[in-house]
């Protein structure tokens, strides 16, 4: 199977038939997780089947993109109180090897309203293209993440953004950089800072790169998600998922 297949057939193994020997087939022994929420292991996944099967979760993956080894999914999970919510917005990130999936990140967020200008978390463009720029898109998007995100260089904004095309998903801010600004503004007035302080991860394919970055957001440590549509050579579309890192972990791998 190519690698998104792999990653699609694990998703169905563990969220539609609760499969126990697909799981088993499809995951690595020594199964890496980055959930906090999760033990490390195969057998971990395994055991949680039938409290899975029992609540009765499911999932609808809106986009797919893989680069090398790595698939991003961009899913909406229902009934998902195991996992810490009623209805969920997760981007799943999966590194495959040898045919198996060996190792997992996630972050995750409550399903929320339609943000101010009417878009939800998981809606808008899916299909892929411009396989041809995807290292340029790639590097737009690194280079926006460290002179906007990390370092604060907001005067640089319309050097990547396309702000007269630019849809936010983003359930609290509304399109274009207007929306960001009143956002940003809306932000600072009640104290609360955004600082992204690394990026651990840039994952491309064509017009759409997911990046998975740390930081503070109100002085907490967050893990920030951001996934980016391009279009001639600017950022026309945002996504993201933000959530807390917190203090202590079933497993020792750490959330990056």
């Amino acid at each position: 199977m190519a690698i998104k297949e792999i990653a699609l057939a694990a998703l169905a193994a563990l969220f539609a038939d609760y499969d126990p020997v697909a799981t088993e087939k499809l995951l690595t022994p020594d199964y890496i997780q980055h959930n906090p929420a999760v033990p490390t292991g195969r057998a971990a996944i395994i055991g949680f089947l039938p409290g899975l099967k029992e609540s009765g979760i499911t999932v609808k993956t809106h986009r797919l993109i893989a680069e090398g080894d790595i698939v991003v999914a961009h899913s909406s999970y229902s009934n998902a109180q195991a996992a810490g919510g009623e209805n969920l917005v997760v981007f799943d990130v999966f590194r495959i090897e040898n045919g198996k999936i060996a190792e997992h990140w996630d972050n995750l967020t409550a399903k929320t309203p339609p943000n101010p200008s009417g878009h939800t978390q998981t809606d808008g463009p899916t299909e892929i293209t411009d396989l041809d720029k995807t290292a340029d898109n790639k590097k737009l998007v690194a280079d926006f993440i460290d002179a906007i995100l990390v370092n604060g260089k907001f005067d640089m904004l319309g050097a990547f953004i396309d702000g007269d095309n630019y849809t936010q998903h983003n359930s609290d801010i509304a399109d274009g950089l207007d929306g960001l600004g009143v956002a940003l503004e809306a932000m600072a007035a009640q104290g609360i800072t955004v600082k992204y302080n690394k990026v651990h991860k840039v994952v491309a394919e064509g017009n759409f790169v997911l990046t998975m970055s740390e930081g503070t957001f109100g002085n907490k440590p967050t893990a920030f998600y951001d996934l980016f549509r391009v279009d001639g050579g600017k950022i026309v579309e945002h996504w993201d998922i933000l959530s807390e890192i917190p203090a202590e972990s079933a497993n020792d791998n750490g959330k990056f």
